[in-house]
């Protein structure tokens, strides 16, 4: 089996590919920083699972009221219920289940800066799709699923705090992350990268989440919830421990 994770930013040149080997007893990594969507949609064909930290989609609340706004209808006024309204505007049904499973909101893909990633993601997924010769499932169904390394981090019980900017502070949540799978074998190049590169470090998580995804080790899409989250996207969150990924 093989899974890929992608680090996804606004251009190219902060976007990260990781792609993990789970064929033998031991996991081999190669990871990259700057890397074209080309790359990316190239990769899907041979993977199992293709991780991707951003945001597949927008908030239905959130795309009916601009549709609504740029038509030049009126806002209806009583609807806005203050901050929960908006909120209500700004976060996907995924975002809110996170924050139940988690107790911390995602970046709102609707208010946040997240939002210039998101649209990057949009082509990329629909690059990713002709790949495969099939449109990208949103919700996670196929190859492709949306995840989120900070939270896969927390979920395994590793301290994330200081982890995006802190070099040091990676490295040692790197070496932490080893202890725990000794089974993930790093060239030295790569070690480095993820030292010294928030992005190529998320690319490595988000192929593990991906592993994850893949052995069904990650919380469902309620069925509630279903239709929304193919438009929306669903976060992939494991609900098995990191050793149980082991190949």
């Amino acid at each position: 089996m093989l899974t890929a994770g992608v680090d996804l930013a606004a251009e190219s040149r902060g976007t990260a590919l990781a792609v993990l080997d789970w064929s033998g007893t031991s996991v081999t990594v190669h990871v990259e920083l700057g890397i074209a969507d080309e790359a990316i949609a190239a990769v899907a064909p041979d993977v199992e699972r293709l991780g991707i930290d951003c945001a597949f989609g927008w908030p239905d609340d959130f795309v009916t009221f601009i549709t609504r706004h740029a038509a030049g209808e009126r806002v209806d006024a009583g609807l806005d219920e203050g901050m929960a309204w908006r909120r209500r505007l700004s976060y996907r049904a995924t975002d809110r289940a996170t924050r139940e499973i988690t107790g911390r909101w995602p970046l709102s893909v609707a208010t946040d800066r997240l939002g210039l990633t998101a649209m990057h993601c949009a082509v990329l997924l629909d690059a990713v799709g002709a790949a495969l010769g099939t449109p990208v499932d949103r919700s996670g169904v196929g190859t492709a699923v949306e995840v989120y390394p900070g939270a896969t981090l927390r979920g395994w019980d590793f301290g994330t705090k200081g982890y995006k900017n802190d070099a040091v502070i990676r490295a040692a949540l790197l070496a932490r992350v080893l202890e725990r799978a000794p089974w993930l074998l790093l060239r030295p190049e790569d070690r480095r990268l993820m030292e010294v590169s928030d992005d190529a470090f998320d690319a490595v998580i988000a192929a593990l989440a991906a592993r994850a995804h893949a052995l069904g080790l990650t919380h469902p899409v309620p069925e509630e919830y279903r239709d929304q989250a193919g438009r929306e996207g669903w976060i992939a969150l494991p609900v098995a421990r990191l050793e149980d990924l082991a190949p």
